[in-house]
């Protein structure tokens, strides 16, 4: 009686377990995520404070910011976190007493010292929302805030030393908004590899 008991029971365990139901031996066991094909694990959020890189920085500049094609003493070197160590700029060599200049047409947003450096802010127009904003320092700015300027308009010209460069150097600065970006994509490609100018001596023309 007792065999034939347990296999009455069998239909009645078979149909719970496929509705879904679970037996007293069942509850016992841990249940555990199950991984279906082709569908990804729903991914954490994304960090907050942390802005988003910039991937359409257009090449709106006409002309370097000093000189005609200055070496590039120091590179744009992103920090990891918004408040690590790293570049966010690039040092161009340069004289004290060269002329600074606005790399694209803009308004000036700021013309002043920081910390006993010149600084000029220039934001750059037509270049989105919000718009790119360009640094030059040190400068002894020429240029107030509020002023409209050209491509290639002199803004100042540049200080001695600081303690930022081992020798005289301009830093170029680039942002949207709180986003550091690096200012050597502003210019288009043929001017990053344009070289000095040279004079060259030619034969055979008659002096005026």
């Amino acid at each position: 009686m007792r065999a034939e008991r347990s296999v009455r029971w069998w239909p009645v365990v078979l149909l719970l377990t496929a509705a879904g139901v679970s037996t007293p031996a069942a509850s016992v066991v841990p249940r555990t995520p199950v991984a279906w094909a082709g569908v990804s694990p729903r991914p954490d959020p994304a960090p907050t404070g942390t802005p988003a890189p910039d991937r359409t920085t257009p090449a709106a500049a006409r002309l370097w910011p000093v000189g005609v094609h200055p070496p590039v003493v120091r590179g744009w070197e992103p920090p990891a976190t918004p408040y690590g160590p790293g570049h966010r700029g690039v040092d161009l060599a340069a004289a004290p007493g060269d002329l600074v200049r606005t790399v694209a047409a803009g308004r000036v947003t700021f013309a002043g010292r920081v910390a006993g450096r010149g600084v000029v802010s220039v934001e750059l127009a037509g270049t989105g929302a919000p718009p790119l904003r360009t640094t030059y320092e040190p400068v002894r700015a020429s240029v107030r805030t509020g002023d409209t300027v050209r491509p290639g308009e002199v803004l100042g010209v540049l200080e001695p030393p600081t303690a930022h460069c081992a020798g005289p150097c301009l830093h170029w600065g680039l942002r949207r908004g709180e986003t550091y970006l690096n200012p050597l994509s502003l210019l288009p490609p043929w001017l990053l590899r344009a070289g000095p100018s040279r004079l060259l001596r030619v034969e055979g023309v008659a002096l005026p």
